[in-house]
C-alpha cells in the first residue's frame, strides 16, 4: 500500500517502461495469435492492461470520464502502445493533481470490497506485473524474444555474452 504519491509515480514509470518494453517486443503477427483456447491473445492481454487504467481510474475517482467510449481494440501493437502510454500518463497526472498523501488512507469502493487509495495505487502497479508474467509466458511459446523485466532474460545474458543460467 502506498503512503506516498511520489512514491507510486517513481514506481509507477518504471511499470510503465516496462510494459512498454514487453509490448514493443510483441510484433502484430504475434500478437493475435492464439496459444490456447482459455488463453488470451497478447493484444488483448496488452488491451486489458490498457483498458485498465481508465475504467479501475474512473471507479478510483481519479478520472472524471470514461475515456474507453468509443474506443475498440487497437488493431496493432504501435497504437495501443500510444494509447497504453497516453493512459498511463493521464493516471500520474491525476494521482498527483487529485490525491495527497494525507487521503491515501481514505477508503473508496473497489469491485465490491473497500480499499484504500493507497492500496488502488499498488493494485494499479500488481495488476501491471501480473499479466506482463502472463504475457511473457506466451510470448516464449510463441518463439518472441522475452525483454528483461526485473532481472535478465534469457536473450540478456545471452547478448551479454554471458551463459544462460538454467
Amino acid at each position: 500500500m502506498y503512503r506516498n504519491i511520489n512514491d507510486f509515480i517513481n514506481d509507477w514509470a518504471l511499470e510503465v517502461e516496462s510494459t512498454v518494453k514487453v509490448f514493443s517486443a510483441i510484433n502484430d503477427e504475434a500478437s493475435h495469435k492464439k496459444v490456447h483456447p482459455d488463453v488470451r491473445t497478447l493484444m488483448r492481454q496488452a488491451w486489458h492492461l490498457t483498458e485498465t487504467l481508465p475504467e479501475m481510474g474512473l471507479k478510483a475517482g481519479l478520472f472524471t470520464e470514461n475515456l474507453l467510449e468509443g474506443k475498440p481494440e487497437p488493431e496493432n501493437m504501435a497504437s495501443l502502445i500510444e494509447i497504453y502510454k497516453n493512459y498511463a500518463n493521464q493516471l500520474v497526472k491525476a494521482a498527483h493533481s487529485k490525491w495527497t498523501d494525507s487521503v491515501l488512507e481514505e477508503t473508496i469502493e473497489m469491485y465490491g470490497d473497500s480499499w484504500t487509495k493507497g492500496k488502488t495505487l499498488q493494485v494499479f502497479i500488481l495488476h501491471q506485473a501480473h499479466h506482463r508474467g502472463q504475457m511473457t509466458v506466451v510470448m516464449r511459446l510463441l518463439g518472441l524474444a522475452v525483454p528483461g523485466v526485473y532481472g535478465p532474460s534469457k536473450e540478456d545474458w545471452m547478448s551479454y555474452g554471458m551463459e544462460v543460467p538454467v
